[in-house]
């Protein structure tokens, strides 16, 4: 038995060490350090052991515990992909960590937070390690009650109780459908260990309900439209660092569930496969970023484009089963790369800007973009950061988040070779709608950037704000750090995913460290190429030339004067954009079928002082088609169901000898 596995293990029990020893001390001053200083260690040390595993390409490891099922015992595994998720898990508890040490000092309720961060973080380890489904389901459920246990830290809040109970149904639902389809990978046999279900190729029709079922119980952990109801209301109400955990590290869990089984344990994919996946992952991302573009809430709109970037995600890793499907290796490991690298730019740029959420509510006490404005004189560095973090999600070059989406695109441009005149079809058309997601998405930062940072403070709590603590400030600027060096050089991340790559489509993209001048070449030189590095330094050399030029020669011909205020010459701050009236041309044009959004309009009469009144009216249409008729039946079915514990004895007993009879005949006719 490899001791890597061994070693890894220690880790989630380390972290439940730190949970019970949380538990026992969390209203102690010193609890704060205490604990986000010993689960910095601890993802530190998994990190390291995981980063060893993945470049050095060992293979992989396994072992065995007596616990969980009799006679079977707990499984566990590493290997490529595992040691990728592990990485991201862990690095992304490692710097949350470091920036809790200091958010958490100004945590109200401590004692509600701190014992279930060390168990969140077990949790999502050890469903990486799992290598049967008894032991996957378990740490999955685990890792579910404890993220809900951190979204109902502020519980006395009306929004996030509702918030919390929408995420446990929803977790509920999702666990279900992931038992559903673990049974039906286990077959007749009851075989749930993984290595087990390798070789047990299920039929057309099975591989098609385990297909639908992780895509219903991976997704709604995920966020995919429309399961992904609970993901905006559970995220904000969470505390910063754990809102940046749950959307960047917790769905990347919910990923590596959907790769395991269905690039892993469900053997060949059809073709047809890729157009659900690639389908569900087109409008994910267009819904997604839709809705983020029309909230003024911070925490949601960070929330909501997390829905965008996993559903960028899923059309790539739709992209890579159809090409897969075709006998198409080399373009199957270009869309597959191209997923597991957004995974991790995800996973850096989106808890970067939760962070400085956090930053800005700590400041504050303001998650309302409508009350905010001007605090880049009062937070520079969170805001520089921020900024950073808006321009990786945007994708724009030379940062993280350009290099992934660029290489979806490069994987799109092969849809051509593939035979089926579906995916011809839907390839393009899916590409387009993520062409537009990336453009509504810079749209989407442009808003939260400029609404947040620039202008002039629109509250007094703006006017009082100052600088957040250097912990806090430190666990930003590494992100920031990695936000840019993973978009000058993709090629050593690329090569690094090649470990994951060959084991599950067959083939890996070409070595790109081996290209001249660091560029990356995802398929051929001849044919598409990219250089982050000297894109970089173009940027860099222009934009210092012109700010020189500008400054040395052309100063003197500036001149300053209030800015136009609509015939207004008293400029206040109420006179600026909004991120309302940011939005409104969008919701205008894509309002109609998105957000069934109406606009109400009340004039006062001539000569009467009233103010004029715009009122905005938008609904979720996922919500209100899917859920809002199962709550009501669901409300309906217990309110009659209710009336059965006002029964008399004398009824009770009747209904049993009723259901006994019933009983009985069904084992008469049983055939």
């Amino acid at each position: 038995m490899n001791s890597t596995v061994p070693l890894l293990l220690c880790g989630p029990a380390a972290f439940l060490a730190t949970a019970i020893m949380a538990a026992a001390a969390s209203r102690l001053a010193a609890a704060t350090r205490l604990v986000y200083g010993a689960t910095l260690v601890i993802s530190a040390v998994l990190l390291a052991t995981a980063a060893g595993h993945l470049a050095g390409n060992p293979g992989e490891a396994s072992a065995t515990l007596p616990l969980g099922l009799p006679w079977t015992g707990a499984r566990f595994r590493l290997d490529g992909l595992s040691a990728f998720f592990l990485v991201v898990v862990n690095l992304g508890g490692t710097i949350t960590s470091l920036y809790g040490l200091g958010y958490g000092r100004h945590e109200s309720q401590p004692h509600r937070v701190l014992p279930f961060y060390p168990a969140f973080l077990a949790g999502m380890n050890l469903v990486v390690l799992a290598n049967d489904a008894f032991s996957f389901l378990l740490s999955w459920e685990f890792m579910s009650l404890a993220s809900w246990a951190l979204v109902m830290a502020h519980h006395r809040d009306e929004t996030n109780r509702r918030a919390g109970y929408i995420y446990l149904v929803m977790a509920s639902f999702g666990t279900m459908a992931l038992l559903l389809a673990f049974g039906l990978l286990a077959g007749p046999a009851g075989t749930y260990a993984f290595d087990a279900m390798r070789t047990a190729h299920p039929g057309p029709f099975a591989a098609g309900a385990v297909l639908v079922l992780m895509l219903l119980g991976a997704g709604s952990k995920a966020g995919l439209v429309p399961l992904h109801a609970w993901l905006p209301l559970a995220h904000p109400a969470a505390p910063s660092h754990v809102s940046a955990l749950m959307s960047g590290i917790m769905t990347k869990v919910a990923l590596y569930g959907f790769v395991r089984v269905v690039f892993d344990l469900l053997g060949e994919p059809g073709w047809w496969s890729g157009v659900a996946v690639l389908l569900i992952g087109g409008v994910t991302a267009a819904l997604g970023i839709l809705h983020a573009l029309m909230e003024k809430d911070l925490k949601r709109l960070l929330a909501y484009s997390t829905i965008e970037n996993i559903g960028v995600i899923f059309a790539s890793l739709g992209l890579a089963l159809a090409f897969k499907a075709n006998g198409m290796p080399s373009a199957a490991a270009l869309a597959f790369t191209a997923a597991l690298f957004h995974v991790l730019n995800h996973s850096f740029f989106k808890s970067l800007l939760f962070f400085g959420a956090g930053a800005v509510l700590t400041a504050t006490g303001e998650r309302d973009m409508e009350k905010l404005g001007g605090l880049i004189h009062r937070l520079p560095v969170t805001s520089f950061v921020f900024l950073i973090g808006c321009v990786s999600i945007s994708a724009l070059p030379p940062f993280n988040g350009f290099a992934s989406e660029w290489l979806v695109f490069q994987a799109i441009l092969r849809s051509p070779e593939l035979p089926q005149w579906g995916l011809k079809v839907m390839v393009p058309a899916v590409g387009g709608m993520l062409a537009l997601s990336a453009a509504l998405a810079a749209a989407c930062f442009v808003k939260a950037f400029g609404i947040t940072f620039l202008g002039r403070a629109r509250s007094v709590a703006v006017e009082r704000a100052h600088e957040v603590d250097r912990w806090s400030l430190a666990a930003m600027a590494v992100l920031g750090a990695f936000c840019l060096l993973a978009g000058i050089l993709p090629g050593f991340v690329i090569d690094s995913l090649s470990t994951v790559t060959l084991p599950l489509v067959g083939e890996r993209m070409p070595v790109q460290m081996a290209q001249p001048w660091l560029s990356i070449v995802p398929i051929a030189e001849s044919r598409s190429s990219y250089n982050g590095l000297l894109v970089f330094v173009f940027i860099t050399i222009s934009a210092s030339l012109a700010a020189f030029f500008i400054h040395r020669f052309a100063s003197h011909a500036l001149r300053r004067g209030i800015a136009w205020g609509c015939g207004f010459t008293d400029a206040v701050p109420a006179a600026q954009y909004t991120a309302v009236s940011f939005a409104q041309p969008i919701r205008r044009v894509f309002g109609g079928f998105a957000f069934r959004s109406r606009e109400t309009v009340k004039m006062p009469a001539p000569g009467a002082l009233e103010p004029a009144r715009l009122k905005v009216e938008m609904h979720d249409v996922s919500w209100e088609v899917f859920y809002q008729p199962i709550t009501g039946a669901i409300g309906f079915a217990t309110e009659r169901l209710n009336q059965l514990q006002f029964l008399t004895i004398r009824r009770y007993l009747t209904l049993v000898f009723l259901y006994l009879i019933i009983l009985l005949l069904v084992l008469a006719l049983w055939p």
